[in-house]
């Protein structure tokens, strides 16, 4: 007997076994229920998505001896004529191979009986395409008036080189590509039936082989038996299909946005030993990098990424080591570099060079902070002394610059954080910002809620309301060990952490560094809301309108 494929072994026969298209077989199921089955369908999709499947099915269930149903029962006669391809009152014909206008009129000739047994004369037409105008233009004479006896199923990767007559009288199905969390669970089903044993890691490349189409992920998996036999190795697999391992691919990707070029570099030297092509492995670092920015800005990135959940799960963790901006510079980088290698003498050495440029470019500044900066500094080269700048959570302040905007505020309603020692000009400001370029963004959040209420190093005694989700978490042995060594590596010294819980009475805590920026920008918004009703103007307008002001907006970045 003849080796039967999988794709044709495994074939959908009936709607439920259409992965990835429920919307068309819900339709289509309940069109028939219903009993309002138009004559003429339209099947659009990439290759290999269930198009020609659909419409055998439907046929099927059209023509199903056992009745008229949604679910056909693939046992009648009928029903096994249609699944072998040999249905006597279902037509398929090969768009490419039959383009003429002599073909079409040998099919109107045909449509005029009755059928032979069945209740529909079902005429299946795969890249309907490919029609010439000529027959186009004798079909739409059959499709406008249909006899009640004729069903036609049109099937096509190109619906945009159909004419818009023909498409005016179809209903239409857009058939999507299946993601491939759902081709991995389809070839699952099917090798556990088959009895080949494969990990889960293979067959995740075996359906990603597929881009999307279901019969080219089980070409892919015939093509890996016939080479692996029953017992499919890892290492098989990817030597077979040339792909890059996934493994690889997230060690580099880790590597750069750790900021560690050993680790990068030596994803190179693997490439290069395993024979993988550096612009393909550039490509595919690229779509790794885009995963990460979708996983940066989407509360649930499953949707948008072909990634098992394994792999969604990994990359969602990479993502929340570097920020949006970060990832976004990486990513124009990596394009950049893909491009260069398709005509580099040197492919090995640009990348290279591009993977430890990406290690090593600094954090990106946020560029409002940046702005203020510069704005400050002209203010101060202008003499500008009367109005000090605002101290930016990104900028480290020294200790004498801290003390006199305190003394040139109101007096303050709680008292001062005590004043940093003389350790190289380092303070507390410095310390949550040293934590936070540590990449420990949680205990930076942490500190700036935090109150200052011993600053004597060795010793430093931090104060957190009672019962606060911070203090909890500060209070935690992983967290106070990790705010320990970053604070002794800041303070380059063996540094006394202490931390005390503050109830409701003990008002008199100094202010935290967020309680301190909350206090400038309500006295700045203060200060320019009475700015701006004591101007001439504003004051006249509300005179002649008999208006109120009812919001302030600066419109002037210099303001403090």
């Amino acid at each position: 007997m003849s080796y039967l494929v999988l794709a044709r072994k495994w074939r959908p026969q009936s709607f439920a076994d259409l992965v990835g298209q429920e919307h068309v077989s819900q339709t289509l199921s309940n069109a028939i229920q219903a009993g309002r089955v138009h004559h003429a369908f339209l099947f659009t999709g990439a290759r290999g998505v269930g198009k020609t499947s659909a419409a055998r099915i439907f046929a099927k269930a059209l023509n199903c001896e056992e009745g008229l149903s949604a679910q056909p029962c693939n046992q009648c006669p009928s029903c096994g004529e249609i699944t072998a391809g040999q249905g006597v009152d279902v037509f398929e014909i090969d768009g490419a191979s039959n383009t003429g206008v002599d073909d079409i009129r040998e099919l109107r000739e045909n449509i005029r009986y009755l059928p032979s047994r069945s209740r529909y004369k079902i005429f299946i037409i795969d890249e309907v395409h490919m029609l010439s105008i000529n027959a186009f233009n004798a079909l739409l004479k059959t499709l406008e008036e249909p006899p009640g006896h004729a069903k036609f199923i049109f099937a096509t990767t190109e619906p945009h080189k159909i004419p818009v007559t023909i498409l005016s009288r179809c209903q239409r199905f857009d058939f999507r590509k299946i993601a491939l969390p759902m081709i991995s669970a389809r070839l699952r089903e099917i090798v556990d039936a088959e009895g080949i044993e494969i990990s889960d890691r293979s067959l995740a490349l075996v359906a990603r082989r597929g881009e999307g189409s279901m019969r080219d992920a089980l070409s892919t998996l015939d093509q890996v038996i016939a080479f692996c036999g029953e017992a499919v190795g890892d290492e098989d697999v990817q030597s077979l299909l040339g792909m890059v391992d996934r493994r690889l691919l997230l060690d580099t990707a880790e590597g750069i946005v750790r900021r560690d070029s050993r680790m990068a570099l030596e994803a190179v030297r693997r490439v290069d030993d395993l024979g993988h092509s550096y612009r393909q492995f550039s490509q595919e670092l690229v779509e790794v990098f885009r995963a990460l920015t979708l996983c940066r800005v989407l509360a649930d990135p499953g949707e948008m990424l072909d990634a098992t959940a394994d792999e969604l799960r990994e990359l969602q963790t990479l993502a929340a080591l570097g920020t949006l901006e970060d990832l976004q510079r990486a990513l124009t980088v990596l394009v950049r570099t893909e491009i260069d290698l398709a005509s580099s003498s040197f492919p090995r050495l640009t990348l290279e060079m591009a993977l430890v440029r990406l290690a090593h470019l600094p954090p990106a500044r946020d560029v409002g902070t940046l702005v203020r900066k510069i704005e400050d500094l002209e203010r101060r080269l202008a003499g500008d002394a009367d109005r000090l700048p605002v101290a930016s959570p990104s900028l480290r302040p020294s200790a004498p610059a801290q003390e006199t905007a305190r003394d040139a505020g109101p007096p303050p309603k709680k008292p001062e954080a005590p004043a940093s020692p003389a350790a190289g000009g380092k303070g507390w400001q410095g310390l949550v910002e040293h934590v936070r370029e540590k990449r420990r963004p949680g205990i930076a959040s942490i500190l700036e809620q935090a109150s200052l209420l011993t600053f004597e190093l060795p010793l430093m005694k931090i104060g957190l309301p009672k019962g606060s989700f911070a203090l909890s978490q500060l209070e935690d042995n992983e967290y106070l060990e990790d705010l320990s060594r970053l604070a002794e590596e800041y303070f380059q010294q063996k540094i006394d952490v202490r931390i005390t819980a503050l109830d409701e009475r003990q008002a008199n805590a100094p202010p935290s560094l967020a309680e301190e920026r909350q206090s400038r920008e309500t006295d700045r918004k203060k200060r320019l809301r009475e700015d701006a009703l004591s101007h001439p103007m504003v004051k006249t307008a509300l005179e002649v309108f008999s208006g109120e002001v009812r919001e302030v907006k600066a419109i002037d970045k210099g303001f403090v």
